[in-house]
């Protein structure tokens, strides 16, 4: 018999029996539904935070005082807070010794701020940031109108600023923002440049910042009890290591760390930040597939279960099959393939379920859309899995059948 009627015989089967099919398939469809809603919405939220995250330009890492994501609890930060901070001569001297890298960058930060033009203000969620010049480089910034901070404004102290998209929006909602006159904690600061807009964060917008040079902020908010971020960009991907490598032991000798004790800083990275957040999204995972599995297995036993009792009301179908002919490998297919295709039935309905669940979940935290097509295959696999497992023992049973007994089975 060929495969195809072989398969159009385990269809009209399952056809035949529809409300014991929709049953049998149930435990399916939990099963991969429950596996598939939580890793749509953890790729959401991983897309979401990788696309947030990744400010840094390519081969590019920082070098800063804290962690980008803390852990230890309340005891690591008092260690991380004692650590010195960074400063702008322990830049220029990374600088002066780093011949390896493209480019290296500072920048500092202070957020809440109140941006004023004429009577309009923006809300106090602006963040400003002094910079050196190439940190628009090693940030993967650029301008859309005017110019960038240049090495210039940064030896004078100029007291010029870009600004990003959110503040043009609110502020110079009809006029060319380039020439005018801002104030920040009563600076007043030459608008030279518009940023390109940045990428958002679960909705959320990351353009609500000024970028001043490093020296008229420091001269606005002070050096002391503010440390910077060093950001390096290697020429390629083949020397970044070594350029990171170079760059820790640089730090260790400008921070005179001793031999053999831990670095008093910490490197940060778009790769490192998305490992880390994989390292957390993990443990879920592997919940989730546990809960998944047992599930699939009592769905198994289940199709089990219902294959055996398919075989037994069809002993008289078996029996004439096999007297006219029907082989052992025949018979044997025909009931795995229903066993299979009970399963891979089961296994679509909870897939384009768990995705559009999934994705409505994960549209309310502004995520964006996606599908996990590697959990779509691991899930259409397990079905699989389960069919030839579950349904080898009913399978094996009907292909050994005696024919004679089977035609006397009433």
């Amino acid at each position: 018999m060929k495969l195809t009627e072989t398969i159009g015989i385990s269809l009209q089967s399952i056809k035949g029996n529809k409300l014991r099919t929709m049953l049998t398939i149930l435990g399916v469809v939990v099963g991969i539904f429950s596996i598939i809603v939580i890793m749509t919405v953890i790729t959401m939220l991983q897309n979401s935070i990788q696309n947030g995250f990744s400010q840094l330009s390519q081969n590019t890492f920082q070098i800063q005082k804290f962690p980008a994501i803390m852990s230890g609890g309340p005891g690591a930060w008092l260690k991380y807070r004692n650590r010195k901070d960074i400063t702008l001569d322990d830049y220029y001297r990374l600088k002066s010794m780093l011949k390896e890298a493209q480019y290296v960058g500072a920048e500092q930060w202070q957020g809440g701020k109140v941006v004023k033009f004429g009577s309009k203000e923006t809300n106090p969620n602006i963040q400003v940031a002094g910079i050196t010049s190439e940190a628009f480089k090693t940030n993967n910034w650029s301008t859309t109108e005017g110019r960038e901070v240049r090495d210039i404004d940064v030896n004078y102290s100029n007291d010029v600023c870009d600004i990003g998209q959110d503040i043009v929006d609110k502020l110079f909602p009809n006029i060319d923002p380039v020439g005018q006159y801002i104030r920040v904690d009563g600076l007043p600061l030459r608008v030279i440049g518009v940023l390109d807009k940045q990428p958002s964060l679960f909705g959320s917008s990351h353009d609500s910042f000024i970028i001043m040079p490093i020296t008229t902020f420091e001269s606005k908010y002070g050096k002391y009890g503010k440390s910077i971020n060093i950001t390096v960009m290697s020429y390629s991907d083949a020397d970044y290591n070594n350029v990171m490598d170079a760059s820790i032991g640089y730090m260790r000798t400008i921070r005179k760390v001793e031999p053999g004790k831990e670095n008093d800083f910490d490197i940060y990275s778009n790769d490192s930040i998305i490992g880390q957040i994989n390292n957390i999204t993990g443990g879920v995972k592997i919940g989730a597939m546990a809960v998944s599995i047992i599930a699939l297995i009592a769905a198994g036993v289940g199709i089990m279960n219902i294959m055996l009792v398919s075989v037994t009301e069809r002993t008289r179908e078996i029996g004439i099959r096999k007297a006219i002919g029907a082989r052992r490998n025949t018979i044997l297919s025909q009931f795995l393939i229903e066993a299979i295709t009970l399963c891979l039935i089961g296994g679509f309905i909870g897939i384009v379920l768990g995705v559009g669940v999934g994705n409505l979940a994960g549209s309310q935290l502004n995520a964006q859309m996606a599908i996990p097509i590697d959990w779509v295959l691991i899930g259409f696999s397990l079905c699989i899995l389960v069919g030839v497992i579950f349904g080898t023992y009913p399978a094996y049973k009907a292909a050994n059948m005696d024919p004679i007994e089977a035609l006397r089975y009433e």
